[in-house]
């Protein structure tokens, strides 16, 4: 006897095809008519397979369900952000203790302690109470948090579930919200709602009905003062609809009126962890206060250094390197030049003090006077040379940022195109960072020469002050020179530097 290459006999063959047992069709009718069998021997009459049609019963279902609901789905519809439900559900479980130290991280309360407190003071005690916070979430609270988000979020699944939408098929002259009187159910062809069923068995099994609600519960007691919806009245509405899911009696329905015996419902299970947002948030926004009281007393000495300094802190702009500039990429949310202000000031010095004041008394003490210690000399007289050049340096500099310049040039090629190109953008954050390293640096290094030419002034007033000086052997030969006595110059200039060092670190900071 001749066998087939599965092993099957050819007269097995003959019968299975005559019988249909490897008829793909007849597969699927038997299997729908075992189907249809099951759902005959449930107790939920949702379905008449002979007409195809879903039963009024099944509309009864979904309409006392949206009835019981009603109060729940607003209260949803009402609040559409999803960042209010996490928060709700971790204000509710924090511990006594959390609360306290929560008051003293908002805004208003980091404010107030501003005006009773240093800063520095503030700031550690800002952070020892976020980390207070944070340590109590352990394991077991966010885990617990957690679930409790999860109850929440399956209640507001079932609650905003369009049922209207379903019951108008049954009785389209129902208005929405309106329960004085029932709708008129009639059977409908179950096609006309086999999408509705396949929503509606979805979010039936991505609840786990048989969970304890009354946290839930509870926590709307809280929050709102009231239930949105009797807990037990949720109670039989749970129970229930686990029955339902139980029995798959929906299951069967939607493979029956699909003609698809293998159909199965898939969810997506979502678990979302709620905690660390929640604490992201409160740390970010805490800090961020923190700080904007630095930047404020940061601005607020600045400016006060700039008025002691040039007697207003409103001095002329750079001609490239300037605000404009500035806003010109800040614009394409790009963060700015980061030494505007501070190179505004410098230049505004350099020209208005260094080349005047400070030129008058070097050619004072250094070129006419006569230095016990040359070394002293050539000490204070590079940082001198080297502070007459700087302003042309800071011209250099600004000239890069024009249209034309290393800098500027980058600027004009990328910017534009750069709130809707990520590589543009990440071009001008480049040419921005490579300009902030190179205006630093030269801020830097005018500052030392600053530190240095302050530094041998200080000693010089020193020196002048004493009965037998030993830097400078002729100062009452040099007084013959000056308008303006020696010591008050020294002072002056000593003064002016200090107040612009100290205004330079500041930016640097």
């Amino acid at each position: 006897m001749s066998k087939v290459n599965s092993g099957e006999s050819i007269f097995q063959r003959f019968f299975n095809t005559v019988l249909g047992k490897n008829d793909p069709e007849a597969n699927k009718k038997k299997q729908l008519k075992a189907i249809a069998k099951n759902l005959s021997k449930t107790k939920y009459k949702f379905y008449r397979a002979g007409s195809d049609q879903i039963l009024p019963s099944f509309g009864k279902l979904i309409y006392d369900l949206y009835k019981a609901l009603a109060p729940a789905q607003v209260f949803f519809q009402s609040q559409q952000n999803p960042n209010y439900y996490k928060h709700i559900v971790v204000d509710y479980s924090l511990s006594e203790g959390q609360k306290k130290v929560l008051e003293e991280l908002t805004e208003e309360s980091i404010l107030t302690m501003s005006s009773k407190m240093k800063l520095d003071e503030l700031s550690k005690k800002v952070k020892s109470d976020i980390d207070v916070f944070s340590h109590e979430f352990d394991q077991d609270a966010i885990a617990k948090i957690d679930a409790l988000y999860g109850k929440l979020m399956n209640f507001k699944q079932i609650s905003t579930f369009d049922v209207y939408f379903i019951i108008k098929k049954f009785d389209s002259s129902i208005k929405e919200g309106d329960f004085s009187r029932t709708p008129e159910f009639k059977a409908i062809d179950a096609s006309y709602v086999s999408d509705d069923l396949k929503d509606f068995l979805s979010i039936l099994w991505s609840v786990n009905f048989t969970q304890d609600w009354s946290d839930l519960m509870d926590l709307f007691k809280t929050t709102r003062g009231t239930e949105p919806v009797k807990s037990a009245t949720w109670g039989k509405i749970a129970s229930k609809l686990n029955q339902i899911k139980a029995s798959k009696v929906l299951d069967m329905v939607i493979q029956l009126t699909t003609k698809d015996p293998t159909y199965i419902v898939t969810v997506d299970e979502k678990k979302e962890s709620v905690v660390e947002p929640y604490i992201e948030k409160i740390k970010k926004d805490a800090l961020d206060t923190l700080r904007d009281l630095e930047n404020q007393l940061k601005n607020s000495k600045i400016d006060s250094i700039a008025t002691q300094i040039f007697n207003t802190s409103n001095i002329d702009s750079l001609k490239n390197y300037n605000n404009d500039l500035n806003a010109n990429v800040e614009r394409r949310g790009i963060a700015g030049f980061a030494y505007v202000q501070a190179m505004t000031y410098l230049k505004h010095f350099l020209l208005e003090f260094v080349k005047k004041n400070v030129r008058t008394y070097s050619d004072l003490v250094i070129i006419r006077g006569k230095w016990a210690n040359q070394a002293l000399s050539q000490e204070m007289s590079s940082s001198f040379n080297y502070l007459m050049e700087a302003s042309t340096k800071v011209s250099e500099f600004d000239a890069k940022h024009a249209d034309d310049g290393e800098f500027g040039a980058r600027v004009k090629t990328y910017n534009p195109r750069a709130d809707r190109d990520k590589e543009a953008q990440g071009m001008v954050r480049r040419v921005v960072q490579d300009s902030d390293m190179v205006g630093k640096e030269l801020i830097v290094e005018i500052t030392k020469q600053l530190v240095a030419y302050g530094r041998s002034t200080k000693a010089l007033i020193e020196d002048y002050r004493k009965k037998k000086p030993e830097m400078i052997t002729n100062w009452k030969e040099l007084e013959r020179f000056s308008d303006t006595p020696i010591e008050e110059q020294g002072v002056e200039v000593y003064k002016k530097i200090y107040l612009m060092v100290n205004l330079m670190q500041n930016f640097l900071a």
